[in-house]
């Protein structure tokens, strides 16, 4: 079984968010099962390239509209990340440092996904699947099916995974021409409210789509930023496969970044001693519960609600509790949480920015994280959490309604709310603070988190099954 993954993120090379973290594991765990995973990004001017050694193993050239461009497609020589990386460069246009934000963004993945097939057609090579990540690159699908140029790989099974309905890569009729020759009578499968929709064609041409939770498949037809009607119609061909996390890179047993490593046997003193290292570096009182969040400070992840959250909960229970947020976002927001380090000093704690050794450091001192998203197709956050003994504190929808549950059933192990609002949160943060007083069901709790499994293994097994179905058609 030869895959083909092609996404714009994948860790360590490139990441943003999720999208990276699950094609830099899942293709690894795919190929200790037997198949052989590869990934195909675009070239970025960033640390890992320029340190690691790639060779150049085909060269070549393509079409945008009329601007035509020469490519070269360059291979990680060592594989260290257990599967094949490639990068795909376009001088002047797939060379940057950033992943997103610039403004020819449309011209710079649809010439990716261009490169891409003129590597497969000029080379020869015949994947048994490509498996398409997100929007950038979701006009594969319709390519390899309705493009006379790519008539060749008609018959390779294409799956599209979305990591989250809400961007499409929208872009104008007026650029059609950057697509080479298509069947114009076909030309509909690009559309969607009356512009070229990359997600809605993916959807609509690929063998099969996938998710990243059954809850948010399910979701995806009633809350997708307008294409709710597609997904109701081809829900038949939609399966929901929940995200794993990479055990070896989140290993408390393990994980180079913390203070003390620990087990579930050893959980209470790990967590005890991370946990006091932490509270020194942010001036916390090591007593008090300490409640974390950690994440882009967004609306879609509810980050919106955390300045109120945060000063109702330090308010009511002042000098009882410990707030620390790692993130950063939208100016508002990160303005509102600043000013609420003077009010509640002592009690909160704020880190703007991202800092990877510091999550690893906040998910094994903390004792509570809190989720308080709006949407969350399958969440990795609360799954590094219960990998560490940390007890999630979430809203019920997509992947942390399949993930967590609550512990008013005998096998919960962490804590739901049912909306996005402040004072279900809040409630939901009492109910945490009554449970942290009671320390022998937390020990027992943080054992039961620890015993979880999400790992990729389990989730990489459910992806060979379904590659297994659709190349047996």
């Amino acid at each position: 079984m030869n895959v083909f993954h092609l996404s714009a993120e994948c860790y360590p090379v490139a990441k943003a968010g999720g999208l990276g973290d699950v094609v830099g594991a899942l293709p690894k765990y795919l190929c200790r099962s037997g198949a052989k995973a590869s990934v195909v990004l675009p070239y970025y001017d960033r640390k890992f390239v320029r340190e690691n050694t790639f060779e150049k193993v085909f060269e070549g050239s393509g079409k945008l509209g009329h601007r035509r461009f020469d490519f070269y497609v360059l291979r990680e020589e060592t594989n260290k990340l257990g599967f094949e990386l490639y990068l795909i460069n376009i001088p002047g246009l797939l060379d940057r440092q950033e992943i997103y934000g610039y403004p020819d963004e449309t011209e710079q993945f649809v010439s990716f996904q261009l490169a891409f097939l003129e590597w497969m057609v000029q080379s020869g090579e015949e994947p048994d699947i490509i498996h398409c990540h997100d929007h950038h690159t979701g006009l594969i699908p319709f390519l390899v099916s309705n493009s006379y140029r790519y008539n060749s790989l008609k018959g390779i099974p294409t799956v599209c995974t979305i990591h989250n309905g809400e961007y499409q890569g929208w872009f104008g009729w007026d650029k059609i021409s950057y697509l080479p020759e298509i069947d114009l009578s076909r030309s509909g499968l690009l559309d969607w409210g009356g512009c070229i929709n990359s997600l809605a064609a993916a959807v609509k041409c690929c063998w099969n789509f996938t998710t990243v939770s059954p809850s948010y498949l399910e979701e995806l037809s009633y809350r997708s930023n307008g294409l709710e009607n597609l997904f109701r119609m081809e829900r038949q061909k939609g399966t929901g496969i929940i995200n794993g996390i990479d055990t070896e890179v989140w290993d408390p047993q393990k994980d180079p970044f913390i203070t003390a490593h620990y087990n579930a046997d050893t959980v209470t003193e790990g967590k005890q001693a991370n946990k006091k290292a932490l509270c020194k570096e942010f001036k916390l009182k090591l007593k008090n519960p300490l409640i974390v969040f950690i994440g882009r400070l967004v609306g879609e992840k509810g980050a919106d609600l955390l300045p109120a959250i945060v000063d109702r909960v330090c308010s009511v229970y002042k000098d009882r509790v410990n707030f620390l947020i790692l993130g950063s976002g939208e100016p508002e927001i990160e303005l509102e949480l600043s000013a609420l380090q003077v009010k509640h000093q002592g009690q909160f704690g704020l880190f703007i920015g991202y800092d990877e050794a510091l999550a690893h450091r906040i998910y094994a001192g903390a004792d509570f994280i809190i989720m308080p998203s709006r949407v969350e197709p399958c969440g990795l956050n609360q799954l590094y959490s219960l990998r560490y003994g940390t007890m999630p504190v979430v809203n019920s929808t997509g992947g942390l309604k399949d993930t967590v549950v609550d512990i008013l059933t005998d096998e919960g192990y962490g804590i739901r709310f049912n909306q996005a609002a402040t004072v279900d949160a809040v409630e939901a943060l009492g109910r945490a603070i009554a449970l942290f007083s009671e320390t022998k069901r937390m020990k027992e709790l943080q054992k039961r988190m620890m015993s979880l499994d999400f790992s990729w293994d389990r989730s990489a097994a459910e992806y060979l099954d379904l590659y297994n179905s659709l190349t047996k058609r």
